[in-house]
């Protein structure tokens, strides 16, 4: 143990432990029951079965009092990996500069024990206190039948994953202090879902901002790169780091997410591909926005309408059939409540008919590339498929070459497509510009990386696009209602997508007005008019 460090377990039936003092209740033996051999001399059988309450408390009472002693040998030897749990618990101290902690219990849901890690880290003489809750599991030794604590990573810290460890020292990076496009500070406080994109902007761009490193414990992940600051003992001096997010468009986006449980959206300036909004509901954690890939649904036919102009298929003037279902090898697809109507693509496209477009199937077979049009389109026109640099990590899309039932069900998003809202939002910029202009969030002149290119739309596909967005926003649209007061010239497309066992599907929405573009996506939020559309709209009416 470290000298001069205060440990303790305290709580319920916990008793309150100082330094040199023998843990109360620490027994290896715990829990087994006796036997005799032949020679009389007792000996110990495993016990089996479900742990017991008993054995939960005594088990994490002991295991808790020797993380927080420092005792690492002691702490692994009682859960079931001591191998692994050992070496973590050194570390915990060694590594992260641990000068006294204190770990409260909660109270026990059956094998699971939660509790509140209090803890001073101390670093060439600048002590932080450092207090988070985790929890821990009781299971039975399967050779030994004795308590376990069952060993994972979250158990010294909620955060902490497989192979990667806790550090504390100068930081690698110094902190980064954002800016938007036109010079406002972007605290997170003010937006969270900007806390995620700004701890990856610090470590790719941390050392080219200026400022001076501070002092902090963060989470390292195997390969020695910084992966989550979860202590600031000292700031050090921020540097700044100018965005293309716009602060006002930023706050819209933040507020709108919080309106459902699980959303995101992305917001993207058709005529520069800035970015100037990404939002998530829960803020913190995974990207949705950038990093999502999920089914995007009848958002997807902007791309199968652009498809069915390129290869002559129909063009938005063109009378095409719309029946309540359409069949294809041996499986039959429906229209929402089995809806049917007459007239030409731009009124499929504004009333979101599937049959329409997955009838495209039989002439793009007649050419021979009914598996490959659509994602050979996505690439060509919309840079779907092309490594994006935005500045950090994204998922770009994916439209891969499909085959039997699964190249309808991707005509209208669905199948193995891919997307998230950033490439949905990037997909109507390119319409309202008429060309793909990749997103980013660092100009490229920071770094000099290379953006991903693709053709400009040719004229009449850009014009009948636009022509069939309109529409969806007008009187027979799926997006009229949520657009209506969003401010003209404007163009939307709605999308719902269903997803494994998921009871309601997810909403999507995609739109654009003036020189702003955006895409929602709100899990479990039904058709996309009814919850990603309003979304959509509060971001694109704060541009």
């Amino acid at each position: 143990m470290r000298s001069g460090v205060k440990v303790g377990v305290v709580g319920g039936v916990f008793a309150v432990v100082a330094s040199g003092v023998a843990y109360g209740g620490y027994n290896l033996w715990n829990g087994i029951t006796g036997g005799s051999s032949s020679d009389g001399t007792r000996t110990a059988a495993a016990r089996t079965g479900p742990v017991t309450s008993d054995e939960v408390t005594a088990t994490a009472r002991d295991f808790l009092a020797a993380w927080a002693g420092g005792e690492a040998e002691r702490a692994g030897q009682l859960t079931n990996d001591p191998v692994t749990a050992g070496p973590a618990v050194a570390s915990y101290h060694q590594e992260v500069g641990v000068s006294a902690a204190e770990i409260t219990p909660g109270t026990p849901t059956g094998a699971v024990v939660p509790f509140t890690v209090k803890a001073t880290v101390t670093y060439d003489g600048v002590s932080k206190p450092w207090t988070y809750e985790s929890k821990l599991t009781v299971v039975r030794g399967e050779s030994t039948g004795r308590p376990l604590v069952r060993w994972t990573p979250t158990v010294l810290h909620p955060k902490l994953t497989a192979g990667a460890t806790l550090r504390t020292g100068e930081a690698k990076a110094p902190a980064v202090k954002a800016l938007d496009h036109k010079g406002a500070a972007l605290p997170p406080e003010k937006y969270p879902s900007l806390v995620p994109v700004l701890d990856a902007l610090r470590q790719r761009y941390g050392a080219k901002a200026g400022g001076e490193a501070g002092i902090e414990t963060w989470i390292e992940s195997a390969d020695g790169t910084p992966s989550s600051t979860l202590l600031v003992l000292s700031a050090g001096k921020p540097g700044e780091l100018r965005t293309t997010i716009d602060a006002d468009v930023q706050a819209a986006a933040e507020k709108a997410v919080k309106d459902y449980p699980k959303a995101a959206v992305a917001a993207v300036e058709p005529s520069t591909g800035a970015i100037r909004a990404v939002a998530n509901n829960p803020a913190s954690g995974f990207n949705t926005a950038f990093q999502g890939k999920q089914a995007p649904g009848s958002t997807m036919k902007i791309v199968t309408a652009a498809m069915m102009m390129r290869y002559g298929v129909a063009g938005p003037d063109t009378t095409v059939e719309c029946p309540p279902t359409a069949q294809w090898d041996g499986y039959t697809f429906h229209n929402l409540k089995d809806f049917s109507t007459k007239g030409d693509l731009t009124n499929a496209f504004a009333m979101s008919c599937n049959t329409a477009f997955i009838k495209a199937i039989n002439p793009l077979k007649d050419k021979g590339v009914h598996n490959t049009a659509l994602g050979d389109t996505a690439r060509k026109w919309f840079g779907i498929g092309e490594v994006w640099s935005v500045g950090v990590l994204t998922e770009d899309g994916g439209v891969p070459e499909s085959s039997g039932t699964e190249t309808p069900a991707s005509y209208i998003g669905q199948g193995a497509i891919t997307m998230n809202a950033l490439n949905m939002a990037s997909v109507s910029a390119t319409v309202k510009n008429g060309g793909f202009l990749q997103p980013y969030l660092i100009p490229k002149d920071v770094d000099g990386r290379k953006f991903a290119t693709a053709e400009p739309l040719p004229g009449e596909v850009k014009a009948g696009l636009q022509k069939m967005m309109k529409a969806a926003t007008g009187p027979n649209g799926t997006a009229q209602e949520a657009m209506a007061s969003v401010s003209s010239p404007k163009g939307a497309k709605t999308g719902s997508a269903e997803v494994g066992d998921q009871s309601t599907s997810n909403s999507w929405f995609t739109g654009y007005s003036g020189d702003l573009a955006a895409a929602a996506v709100v899990q479990a939020g039904g058709h996309g008019s009814d919850a990603a559309g309003p979304v959509v709209a509060a971001v694109l009416k704060a541009g």
